[in-house]
């Protein structure tokens, strides 16, 4: 049985104690103590759960209709938030008889480790499955397992050829050169084999490697790919519990973290155990008390390696995000440029992100010196084995109980046991920065979407009427910003959305275009629930103009013709027109090629406006949608743009927020919202009439418009 928990430390005479209130989904309250029940009671009997915060403690009460209220538990301030949460939660249930939890109870420390936790992951950094997120990752080269095991192969033969030289040294210096007894023919011989050896491994190690770039390239496009198409599949909740630097890191700097460790593990750590292996084998069937003390670094590196591990990837993490908050930073302060000059702000703006950069710098700069102090120790650790060959192998040749040909073969050996040592003594700081990017992909790989597709969509035509049944919605589920809408809209109605900021108009429109699905009741067009219906399908029959218009850096065909693919020339300019935009455009330097920069910032709020209605009209919309389209506009744009919009909602089945009332006149019926859901709905006359909310707004605005032009005057 799900439920939601609040823990609280005091208890009614303020000492401490270990205890829990708890909501189920049976709507159930109950309070355990020291793990055993206090009272529990039915959710259903209250009027409202409330919190209070009061000096040095906070109270949760229980408020009754016809009973006294009832004091449920004490809590220090530190609980603050979490008691707010669980009367949400509560109080929800008492509204609508349902049960709701948060998705994911936020963490602040691992369960298991009691490290803190970090805030961009839901996973302890400390406690993760190494190998499992790595065998994760190996699998991206599945798709191309003929390629890179026909790559393996060559270059498994490629490493037997580098390790016949010493061989060959061998037998030439104790069977030839050391009594001598060779001859320059033999010599010629022993030279070729062992050109001809490495002619060989050369050109069959770059055969392969090119093979496997290739292959481990399109791993790279493929996993970048597969999270771009996540990040773009995804609802709009991603892109709230996100921020855009998060974001494009995972996209672009952790995926190719991962591809270049997918192409150096997956090429060298076989090639290496192989080496590593056969030159082993060789050197203990040559001598095997020799071959000893050549292994000798082995255990101690690997274990060294081990204890470092978890410190590095701890370390690692703490850079990425670092690096993460400079990205946001960096992002931010691009986008918002405007704002930030025309508040004078830029010295301000430099010294946050170069306090960002110094924190990464200093904690790249700490990573670098620790790893700078536990390198040299592990490397010379791996020369031990050198010189202990060079040492003892040395004194047994003079002894006479090896042959000189056995020592050089050792001493060529020792590359084939020590470069794999070498290179293993720098795979913990290599895994530490890998998996952490692992982590991060891989949750955003699995995050799943809000928004679902069924497997059989009904796609209806979306010429009929919009209809909200019982809506309840919050971006938390159990704090609704809209609650028991309902809304019948007919088909070519134009409804006007109004009321106060914060009460769910913009909430009620995001619904309509399935950005967000309802927590309760359901939304319907031509009687089939939206979440039925395709999203391709419904976006390609409806149109928004939304209250900023963003516009991409291209042309002028290009940003109104992204309303509709495959727009011919002819219905780029018939919806310009329609907008209104055509004379400004053909006034332009290059027409409709002329190119504007990201955001348009080259243009007037009202050319901006006017090009996000082509571009939402040139598709011929069933359903437009207008957030706030004519705000912050001067009278005269407002009037061009809403004669273009008067023009353009004919016949057409529209929903409409605008913030200058005025412009809603000529709705066929205004719909107020307040934080109950809908309070009013009529005509703009009819709701004059009552004298209810939208009146007194009304009655608000005048005035305020009155004032301003006083102060003009």
């Amino acid at each position: 049985m799900k439920a939601f928990a609040f823990e609280y430390d005091l208890k009614m005479d303020m000492n401490p104690v270990e205890g829990q209130l708890i909501f189920s989904e049976d709507g159930m309250v109950r309070a355990v103590e020291n793990g055993a029940e206090v009272f529990a009671f039915d959710a259903k009997t209250l009027k409202e759960a409330k919190v209070h915060a009061g000096v040095g403690c906070g109270l949760i009460f229980a408020e009754y209709e016809n009973a006294p209220d009832k004091v449920l538990c004490r809590f220090s301030m530190s609980g603050l938030k979490m008691a707010g949460e669980f009367c949400k939660i509560v109080n929800f249930y008492k509204l609508t008889g349902k049960p709701a939890f948060p998705d994911e109870v936020e963490k602040r420390v691992c369960e298991k480790c009691g490290r803190a936790m970090v805030a961009e992951i839901r996973v302890c950094v400390f406690c993760y499955d190494q190998f499992s997120v790595i065998k994760r990752a190996l699998s991206f080269l599945r798709p191309y397992a003929k390629t890179i095991t026909i790559s393996q192969i060559l270059n498994s033969i490629s490493v037997i050829g580098f390790l016949i030289p010493p061989i060959i040294m061998r037998v030439l210096i104790d069977r030839h050169l050391d009594e001598g007894i060779g001859t320059w023919g033999q010599i010629m011989i022993f030279a070729g084999a062992l050109l001809l050896s490495r002619v060989i491994s050369n050109g069959l190690e770059i055969f392969a490697g090119r093979r496997y770039n290739r292959a481990t390239i399109s791993v790279f496009d493929d996993m970048r790919t597969a999270t771009y198409q996540k990040v773009q599949s995804h609802s709009m909740t991603l892109f709230a519990k996100r921020t855009p630097g998060d974001l494009i890191r995972r996209v672009m700097d952790d995926t190719d973290t991962i591809g270049e460790f997918l192409n150096d593990i997956g090429r060298w750590v076989l090639e290496m155990i192989l080496m590593f292996t056969i030159a082993s084998v060789i050197l203990f069937f040559t001598n095997w008390q020799l071959a000893l003390l050549v292994l000798v670094p082995v255990p101690i590196v690997s274990f060294l390696m081990w204890s470092v591990q978890k410190v590095l990837r701890a370390r690692f993490e703490r850079q990425w995000r670092k690096s993460s908050r400079v990205n946001t930073i960096l992002h931010d302060i691009i986008k918002g440029i405007r704002t930030v000059k025309s508040f004078g702000n830029e010295k301000r703006e430099i010294a946050k992100f170069s306090k960002a950069n110094h924190d990464l710098a200093s904690i790249s700069s700490q990573n670098e010196t620790l790893w700078g102090i536990l390198f040299p120790p592990m490397s010379f650790l791996v020369s031990v084995g050198e010189f202990l060959i060079l040492f003892v192998g040395g004194w047994m040749v003079l002894n006479g109980t090896i042959s000189l040909g056995v020592m050089v073969q050792f001493t060529m050996f020792l590359w084939a046991i020590y470069d794999p040592l070498r290179w293993l003594v720098n795979v913990p700081r290599w895994l530490a920065n890998t998996t952490t990017s692992m982590v991060k992909v891989f949750e955003l790989l699995d995050d799943e979407s809000e928004i679902t597709e069924v497997a059989s969509p009904n796609n209806v035509p979306i010429k009929g009427k919009v209809d909200y049944k019982n809506v309840y919605f919050g971006y938390k589920s159990y704090e609704p910003v809209l609650k028991g809408v309902s809304l019948e809209i007919q088909p070519g109605e134009m409804i006007g959305l109004v009321g106060k900021s914060g009460v769910g108009k913009s909430t009620l429109i995001n619904l309509a275009m399935r950005l967000y699905d309802p927590n309760n009741g359901k939304i319907t067009i031509n009687e089939a629930d939206l979440r039925n219906i395709s999203p391709d399908h419904l976006h390609e029959n409806m149109g928004v103009v939304f209250q900023d218009s963003f516009l991409f850096a291209g042309s002028f065909y290009e940003n109104i013709s992204y309303g509709k693919h495959g727009a011919t020339y002819e219905e780029v300019i018939a919806a310009a027109k329609a907008a209104n935009a055509h004379d400004f455009i053909t006034q332009s330097s290059d027409g409709y090629n002329t190119l504007i920069g990201e955001g348009g910032q080259s243009l007037s709020g009202g050319e901006r406006q006017r090009l996000s209605i082509a571009r939402a009209v040139i598709k011929n919309p069933d359903i437009l949608i207008l957030d706030e389209a004519t705000s912050s506009l001067d009278v005269e744009t407002e009037a061009s743009i809403q004669e273009s919009l008067t023009r353009i909602t004919k016949g057409r089945t529209t929903i409409a927020i605008a913030h200058r009332l005025s412009t809603l006149k000529n709705a066929d019926r205004l719909v107020v919202l307040d934080k109950n859901g809908v309070a009013e709905v009529g005509t703009h006359a009819e709701l004059l009439k009552k004298k209810g909310i939208y009146y007194g707004l009304v009655m608000a605005q005048r005035q305020s418009s009155r004032k301003e032009g006083q102060e003009t005057a």
